[in-house]
């Protein structure tokens, strides 16, 4: 059976789940968000720096950095 949808006055069907922005019901064409606005905030939240992704405290090299493959680099006698 096919799954009826609300649909708004823009012919968007409604996601059923709140806004992450505004808590407002979800659009399916900006999902997870109400509206473009919302999606466009969010947006400049991130280029802003307002969300940050947390660093764990690990140093940034990892096991293949520069100089262990330096160390290991067969081309070297």
């Amino acid at each position: 059976m096919s799954e009826n949808k609300i649909v708004n006055l823009h012919g968007d069907g409604f996601v059923g789940r709140k806004c992450v922005m505004c808590k407002h019901i979800s659009v399916e064409r900006f999902k997870p968000f109400c509206s473009k606005r919302c999606a466009d905030l969010d947006l400049g939240k991130w280029l802003n720096g307002s969300y940050v992704v947390s660093d764990d405290g690990q140093d940034d090299e990892n096991d293949y950095s520069s100089t262990s493959i330096a160390e290991f680099d067969p081309s070297k006698p």
